[in-house]
């Protein structure tokens, strides 16, 4: 489902996808194997069946999926960029010791908890947990590059040193094997949030998305794009924006979303006149806005759920307004620029039919109404992934094409093994950066500090949660920014009094723009993969269609009505007006305002003042920036300045 994107820069969801497929093709069966067990496990545990009458504590499943899959990940992830078959055996050792260590840990889980191992430990358990530790950084080097790496490091040795920092940055310190116990045998550290999230929530949702891809249902998605949209004015830019929104959405991965959908909508995109750099920035934003998309959006707001404690449907229902109003600018520039360029759609000859096309994909339309069923009314978040797959598969086997054969359940079994394992070598390693923070108290003192020296000043610390957000997920997957930014930053934003979950939103989409912005821009460089263009090139054209990424964060996080907050009245008012602002930007962008065609440049200055106006939510400002709309467009009709539409 989701992508190890790059040594250095993974998804977010997530640094969740790894390679496809073992480099080792004799590690295989090894890796299918230790996925088996685990899926097991989650579903065990995930259902209370008590298979064999083993049914393990809370810390100790958390032990065992460590084990099994920082197992898998030493299997498939390569120890070094040119990984030689040399050291398939130290790959094998350090897989063999992932199971040894965790596993002891967990047989003695209800030591752990009983006896207080977190403060003073036998001999066997500090050797256990040492190796463990060990292994935790060599996985989270392997998953998500060097710079995690020195993360992790950095703030898991902070116990260490603590003691000797100034003002704030003083913490409690602690021995070299205390702060060994506290992070492996302690439930703040490796143990902590982010992983009891991927145990209890977000593998059924890998699960999910991986079956959705085995079964094609990526395809179908595509297909009905174009149905829909396929014939309209530059259609196939449309279809990748639509197609990789639903797509990316239940997915939740920006890198794989592109490498499964861009190799279809990015030719056609070239072939009705959009030139190589424009589609695959398209294909980039959209797919990089689908990560933020209910009902899935990936890892992060899995995790966002349990740092706010409240369920997770409450951020599926606060994060709607906002990843459609992103999709809508989108929409709007590409059709804006098709008209100013004279773009058609493809010939109808070309675009199935919408009833055909809807009924092929009844299977995965009857899932995704059961997970959103049981997520949404019955509020079972962590089971709802599980009935979805089960209702996909039993629905997908009347047909050969979609059936899950012998060969597509090898490849479905290692597919999540896979990304599974890259999700716990990623945040296990995060885990010792929350609890470096948790256990010296730090991330406190940081954030009473930083509302000290806002003084009051909102926008002062929320430009400054910008930057950061931006800078940190340049470095690390957008989940360990998150983690990182949700202990320091997010409780001074609360505590200045914006609305929690907005708060947490903020820093998730600020943490995301390192996607399609240089000079990182991955999801635009792999984009540019598919479409041959280069890659810079690519990123700032992304960085100009996604704009309205930058924008939003600061639109919600001063007006909550954004996020569904408030009454009717006052969140269609908001809606509508933030509606017509993205409007104005995007055609000043686009150089286009409908029914009057192609606007010079000071005609699209005061386009973008006015509909940055009507953001505000003054009503003042809201009806200076109307009456600038009005005038540009009234003068422009008035003086004729209305110009065909040109050639690409």
């Amino acid at each position: 489902m989701v992508s190890q994107d790059s040594p250095e820069q993974p998804d977010a969801a997530d640094a969740t996808e790894v390679v496809h497929q073992p480099r080792r093709q004799r590690l295989r069966w090894l890796v299918m194997l230790l996925g088996a067990i685990g899926i097991v496990l989650a579903v065990n545990q995930q259902f209370l069946l008590n298979l064999f009458g083993f049914q393990p504590l809370g810390n100790a499943y958390l032990y065992y999926l460590i084990g099994i899959f920082l197992a898998i990940a030493f299997l498939v992830l390569p120890a070094t960029s040119n990984d030689r078959p040399g050291l398939l055996w130290l790959n094998l050792i350090l897989a063999a010791l992932a199971l040894i260590s965790a596993g002891w840990l967990g047989f003695h889980g209800l030591d752990i908890i009983n006896k207080g191992w977190e403060y003073d430990a036998p001999l066997m358990a500090d050797v256990m947990a040492t190796i463990l530790i060990l292994l935790v950084l060599e996985g989270v080097r392997r998953a998500g590059g060097m710079v995690l790496l020195c993360t992790a490091l950095l703030f898991g040795t902070y116990p260490l040193y603590a003691d000797y920092m100034p003002g704030f940055l003083w913490g409690t310190q602690y021995s070299p094997i205390g702060a060994i116990r506290a992070h492996v045998l302690g439930v703040e550290s490796i143990i902590g949030i982010p992983m009891q999230v991927v145990a209890e929530l977000v593998i059924g949702f890998v699960i999910f998305g991986s079956v959705l891809v085995i079964t094609k249902g990526s395809d179908f998605f595509m297909e009905l794009a174009s149905a829909l949209l396929g014939h309209s004015r530059g259609g196939p830019a449309k279809v990748a924006v639509l197609g990789s929104g639903i797509l990316g959405s239940l997915s939740g991965s920006v890198i794989s979303n592109i490498l499964t959908s861009g190799p279809f909508s990015i030719p056609t995109m070239r072939k009705v006149g959009y030139p190589a750099s424009y589609a695959a920035a398209i294909e980039a934003c959209a797919s990089t806005g689908a990560t933020l998309m209910p009902p899935v959006m990936g890892t992060v707001a899995f995790v966002m759920a349990s740092f706010l404690g409240v369920q997770y449907s409450s951020i599926v229902i606060a994060a709607i307004i906002p990843a459609v109003l992103f999709y809508i600018a989108l929409l709007l520039q590409v059709d804006m620029y098709a008209a100013r360029r004279g773009l058609k759609g493809l010939p109808r000859a070309e675009i199935p039919p919408v009833l055909p096309v809807l009924l092929s994909g009844w299977p995965y339309l009857l899932s995704l109404a059961v997970l959103i069923f049981v997520l949404m009314v019955l509020r079972m978040e962590a089971r709802a992934p599980y009935y979805a797959s089960v209702v996909m598969l039993v629905a997908t086997a009347f047909r050969a094409e979609t059936r899950l054969t012998l060969s597509r359940a090898k490849d479905l079994l290692l597919d999540i093994a896979t990304n599974v394992a890259g999700l716990v070598a990623v945040l296990a390693g995060i885990g010792l950066v929350v609890g470096g923070l948790s256990y010296t108290g730090v991330a406190g003192a940081f954030s009473r500090e930083l509302l000290l020296y806002a003084d009051g000043n909102v926008a002062l610390m929320l430009i400054a949660g910008a930057v950061t957000s931006f800078v940190l997920g340049m470095g690390m997957t957008v989940t360990a920014c998150y983690i990182f930014l949700s202990i320091l930053l997010a409780p001074a934003l609360v505590q200045a009094g914006l609305h929690p979950i907005a708060s947490h939103l903020f820093i998730l989409y600020w943490g995301m723009l390192s996607y399609i912005t240089p000079p990182v821009a991955l999801a635009a460089i792999t984009a540019a993969n598919v479409a041959g263009s280069k890659p810079m090139e690519t990123g700032f054209r992304a960085m100009r269609l996604g704009m309205p990424l930058f924008v939003l964060p600061f639109i919600f996080v001063y007006d909550p009505a954004l996020i569904m907050e408030g009454s009717f009245i006052r969140i269609v008012e908001r809606v509508g007006l933030t509606l017509i602002a993205i409007w104005a930007i995007t055609a000043s962008f686009e150089s286009w305002i409908y029914k009057v065609g192609r606007i010079g440049i000071v005609s699209r200055v005061a386009f973008a003042a006015g509909g940055v106006l009507i953001i505000f939510p003054e009503l003042f400002t809201s009806l200076i920036g109307a009456g600038i709309l009005i005038a540009v467009i009234a003068i422009n009709l008035a003086t004729g300045h209305r110009s065909t539409p040109s050639r690409a």
